[in-house]
C-alpha cells in the first residue's frame, strides 16, 4: 500500500483550518523506518512554536486512527515553511505581490532561467517582475526590459528571498 499524500494534506489541511493555519507544503522523506513527513504551515501573521505543536498533535493522532501512513513507523515534523519559503499555487503569488521573489523557469525567456526581483504583480497566469533589484548572476542579458511577464506555466521553481 503506498502512501496517498492527497489524503493526508486533507487531514492536515481541516486541522490547520480550524486552528487558523494554512498547509502550504507536505513531503515524506527517507524510507524504510526513517521515513519523515514534514508538514509546513503558515499564516500571515507568522507561525509560532505552539502552532506546530497544537497542529503536530491532532494531526498525528488522525493519521495514526485513520491509518493514513501505511507501513509502519514514520516521524512527523511540522515547521514554518521559512523566510525564503517556496511559492506553489496561484495563490501564493498572489499573496505575495510586492515581495522579492526569485524564479527559475522551465524553458528560458529573453535567453535566460534565472530571474531574481520584486513580484509586482499575479495576474491571468503571469508574474510580472521588476528586474531592477536583480543581483548581478540573476541579471538578464542586455536589452531585457527591466519588469518581465512569465507564465505560471513555465515556472519551474520559486522562493521568496529574505529581505532584512
Amino acid at each position: 500500500m503506498t502512501l496517498d499524500l492527497d489524503h493526508v494534506r486533507a487531514i492536515a489541511e481541516r486541522v490547520a483550518a480550524s486552528l487558523g493555519l494554512e498547509v502550504v507544503e507536505i513531503e515524506m522523506r527517507g524510507g524504510g523506518k526513517a521515513r519523515t513527513l514534514r508538514i509546513f504551515i503558515d499564516r500571515p501573521e507568522g507561525v509560532t512554536h505552539e502552532d506546530c505543536a497544537s497542529l503536530s498533535r491532532e494531526v498525528g493522532t488522525l493519521l495514526d486512527v485513520e491509518e493514513a501512513v501505511p507501513g509502519g513507523s514514520y516521524m512527523l515534523e511540522v515547521s514554518s515553511p521559512g523566510l525564503d519559503r517556496k511559492l506553489f499555487r496561484p495563490v501564493d503569488f498572489e499573496r505575495f505581490q510586492g515581495s522579492r521573489v526569485k524564479v527559475t523557469t522551465r524553458d528560458p525567456v529573453n535567453g535566460n532561467r534565472h530571474f531574481e526581483g520584486r513580484l509586482e504583480q499575479f495576474h491571468a497566469g503571469r508574474l510580472t517582475l521588476d528586474l531592477g533589484l536583480a543581483r548581478r548572476k540573476f541579471r538578464p542579458q542586455t536589452g531585457t526590459p527591466e519588469r518581465l511577464e512569465i507564465e505560471l506555466a513555465n515556472v519551474e521553481k520559486a522562493n521568496l528571498v529574505p529581505e532584512i
